[in-house]
């Protein structure tokens, strides 16, 4: 692995898999929209560039999305497979604030991780994962922006 580039620790498989977020099977994308300037939106932009690396590697089955420079605040948006949306508000949080937040209203709990076989201290690396197709499914004509 080529150590170059910005914090290539973000990169390495021990950083990414220290990430502690397993989102329940009902979560199907999740969309990040920030802005690259202004104090309040410091806790979003943190988030982005240390956090959703390991998000994205513990939960390979979510589409996430970032939209960067489109919103007045910064804010997190959860589609669930039941066609539900979650909002949530994260103009003037940390990102260690951002991850405890959605962890607790949309995580696993560490029992539910264990019974399943997910640990979240040690998860399956997608490749080592024979089969493992992640699910496909459509959104609504109104999700698609069409």
């Amino acid at each position: 692995m080529s150590m170059k580039g910005r914090f290539p620790i973000r990169r390495t498989l021990q950083y990414l898999g220290q990430g502690d977020v397993v989102f329940k099977d009902s979560v199907k994308v999740m969309t990040v929209n920030y802005n690259t300037h202004g104090e309040l939106g410091e806790g979003a932009r943190k988030f982005v560039f240390f956090n959703i690396p390991q998000i994205q590697y513990k939960n390979p089955w979510v589409q996430i999305m970032m939209f960067k420079n489109m919103t007045p605040t910064p804010f997190l948006r959860f589609y669930l497979d039941s066609g539900e949306q979650v909002l949530v508000d994260v103009e003037t949080k940390s990102n260690k604030e951002i991850m405890e937040h959605i962890k607790k209203i949309l995580g696993k709990s560490e029992k539910v991780c264990v019974a399943s076989g997910h640990h979240t201290k040690e998860w399956l690396h997608w490749e080592d994962a024979e089969g493992m197709v992640p699910p496909t499914f459509s959104l609504k004509k109104e999700s698609t922006g069409t």
